[in-house]
């Protein structure tokens, strides 16, 4: 069946097809996925470029574990998805004579993720399947068009990350959806109207690369994406509650702010997505105190609410329901609200989303899956020129 990867901007899932129990299944790869009991295996998005003339970086989770993640460093990229096929973006580092473009660090961190991928999956050089922003689907196409012209694999794919999502859900028979994504370092809201021509049959997404052909740019495909009704985003996500919390604890209790103290408020969040009192206890080597962290629920979502958090999701939710509005669209007429992204873990945002909509609208169960075993859905068996004549 091959595989999946949802490169996202903080973190990246790569699933595959278990045949045995026909059931899709998130994959981790030794070194780079971030392993934990709270959530399912992810890889971060982050890179350290070691050496640019020759390509030599770290990725993922081997970024953290080298304490490689200062963000003074130039030589460390986070967040970089969201500058792949922008014109502008803003100051560029120059590392070892040559000047770093986001794309290049993307190709890097995605040539090395296949490159792994295919020493512990061997169907990992058959076929894999990417999901792409549907803004952005163009730029996608002719940058992931180039990266696959390197990569050892047989065909390579692209599918727009809302139809992954209702694939996901198993929503594919739905027309209007809404889909939330609250992640590290953004939330974008989309309404959408998913292609009813692949509704009827399972999705064929955009061919890339088949066999020796790069067909990226020739081949007279039309893409079949979602169509996008409305759209609204803002710079809000995880990394901004983790500051928020840090600078909490620095308040509070005279907590440094540094990497670790970030990733503890980090993990503090995530263990109050399952439970409503959570504790971390910190060490501080160079002054020799030791902190214990705690915090509730209840005390985390009044840090939110300071923040303005919820009144930045609601003049979100605001501008997207507007635009839906100037089409004729009224807030009964979506379908369903898919909540995707970590941030999407949190009681208190989906509490928000219940507030908005009806409880049996939303779906929150596997936010950070949910693209990636979706995609794995896209038909298998298909020749090239059900591409080439019917795309």
């Amino acid at each position: 069946m091959g595989i999946a990867i949802d490169f996202g901007t903080s973190n990246t899932v790569i699933a595959r097809w278990n045949r045995a129990t026909q059931q899709p299944e998130t994959l981790s790869l030794p070194g780079i996925t971030n392993r934990s009991s709270q959530n399912p295996p992810l890889i971060p998005s982050l890179v350290y470029v070691e050496e640019a003339s020759q390509g030599a970086v770290v990725v993922g989770q081997a970024v953290r574990d080298r304490a490689l993640d200062l963000s003074t460093d130039p030589r460390f990229f986070r967040n970089f998805k969201r500058g792949i096929g922008s014109s502008v973006q803003g100051f560029l580092p120059e590392l070892d004579g040559h000047t770093i473009r986001f794309e290049q660090v993307g190709q890097w961190f995605l040539t090395q993720i296949v490159q792994q991928l295919k020493t512990v999956e061997p169907e990992a050089g058959q076929s894999i399947v990417f999901t792409v922003p549907v803004d952005s689907f163009e730029a996608y196409r002719l940058w992931l068009g180039h990266v696959c012209e390197s990569l050892q694999v047989e065909q390579v794919r692209m599918l727009d990350e809302p139809t992954a999502a209702a694939l996901g859900y198993g929503l594919a028979d739905r027309e209007v959806l809404l889909v939330i994504d609250v992640g590290g370092g953004t939330l974008d809201l989309s309404l959408v109207r998913l292609n009813h021509a692949q509704a009827q049959t399972k999705p064929l997404g955009f061919i890339l690369k088949w066999g020796q052909k790069a067909v990226a740019e020739q081949s007279g495909q039309k893409p079949k994406t979602v169509r996008v009704l409305a759209k609204a985003g803002q710079n809000l996500g995880g990394s901004d509650i983790d500051h928020w919390l840090v600078d909490y604890f620095a308040e509070a209790q005279g907590l440094a702010v540094t990497p670790l103290t970030t990733r503890l408020a980090e993990r503090l969040k995530i263990q109050l997505s399952l439970q409503t009192q959570a504790q971390e206890v910190y060490f501080d080597d160079e002054t020799f105190e030791s902190y214990e962290l705690q915090l509730s629920r209840s005390q985390f979502e009044g840090i939110l609410k300071q923040h303005q958090f919820f009144e930045r999701l609601d003049d979100c939710l605001s501008q997207v329901l507007q635009q839906a509005r100037r089409q004729g669209l009224e807030t009964n007429d979506i379908d369903a609200v898919l909540l995707v992204g970590g941030t999407a873990q949190m009681p208190a945002v989906q509490t928000w989303a219940q507030q908005h909509f009806a409880a049996g609208k939303v779906r929150c169960e596997k936010p950070f899956e949910a693209i990636a075993h979706g995609a794995l859905q896209l038909s298998q068996g298909i020749e090239l020129k059900d591409f080439l004549y019917h795309g």
